[in-house]
């Protein structure tokens, strides 16, 4: 029998300086958009969705990010990047603001980029940054969720992490008619909206063991990847980042921080829209005339 580590036994938590960045999908749910442009590329009113989730890495302190990128997306490439064609342009028309915004995020972190051959999911599209990753706790974050928060999620995360020094994921309360479209976690509660795992499930069917979602942000410990080696492909026929969480379970503690923030399934057409309408309100340019058009209209 297996004995799980306590927070007891551990030394000290090992700073978390990178995050992964799963972007290898095609998109098919924003066809035919998304046949030649990312969908992490995709704007949430001036920005592209994938520098939200990047910003939210390097205010809670990230200093590489790694990005699994497949075929067609060069354009995440490009756009972290430095660009001096553009640069050049901006400093001879003095828009000294704009020329700030585009280098701040490239400036803040560096990147790594690896590509993902084949669509085998999401384990898989974490198993492969393991030489890049090397012996370090490191977070995984989604494009597709976005979380408008005081504290950014990831940070919220980092707290709990620096506690527990134990794997971390992300949770929040969804409706029992949606569970299936997630997955779940089993599991004690410990603290204000802070749960010990006891099990998860991909996607259940049928009997939920809770209505508490995984969402896009994760925090992990190295012993990912020997779970992900010992994990059989899944739903899909796909490696299932899920599935390795229950085989990390057996040796090492899991934890579930149900964050404070406003999330948006950005990979989802009305959560998208939802996302645009919201930030597009707290947007100094446009909020006057955006509340004046919502108003305006006669639903």
């Amino acid at each position: 029998m297996t004995t799980k580590k306590s927070p007891s036994s551990k030394s000290k938590p090992k700073k978390i300086k990178k995050a992964v960045f799963p972007a290898a999908g095609f998109g098919t749910r924003f066809l035919p958009a998304t046949k030649a442009i990312p969908k992490e590329m995709l704007p949430l009113v001036d920005k592209p969705l994938i520098q939200y989730v990047i910003e939210e890495a390097a205010d809670s302190g990230i200093e590489e990010i790694i990005i699994v990128t497949g075929m067609g997306k060069t354009a995440i490439e490009d756009h972290f990047d430095i660009s001096f064609e553009l640069e050049s342009l901006l400093k001879e028309k003095g828009k000294k603001q704009l020329l700030k915004m585009i280098r701040e995020i490239s400036d803040r972190v560096t990147y790594a980029y690896t590509r993902q051959k084949q669509p085998l999911g999401l384990g898989h599209a974490v198993q492969i940054t393991k030489n890049l990753v090397s012996d370090e706790p490191f977070v995984v974050l989604l494009g597709d969720d976005i979380i408008d928060a005081k504290v950014p999620a990831t940070k919220q995360m980092m707290k709990l992490y620096n506690k527990v020094n134990a794997s971390v994921i992300a949770v929040q309360k969804v409706p029992k008619n949606q569970t299936h479209l997630y997955g779940v976690i089993q599991g004690e509660k410990v603290g204000p909206g802070t749960y010990r795992i006891t099990d998860l499930v991909e996607k259940p069917q049928k009997n939920p063991p809770s209505n508490l979602a995984i969402i896009g942000r994760y925090i992990l410990t190295p012993g990912i990847f020997k779970s992900l080696e010992k994990t059989k492909k899944g739903r899909g026929g796909e490696l299932q980042l899920t599935d390795a969480l229950r085989t990390l379970l057996e040796t090492e503690e899991i934890y579930a921080c149900e964050f404070e923030g406003d999330r948006y399934d950005a990979g989802d057409k009305l959560g998208f829209l939802k996302a645009n309408i919201s930030y597009g309100l707290k947007h100094s340019d446009i909020s006057t005339d955006l509340k004046r058009f919502l108003k305006s209209l006669k639903l």
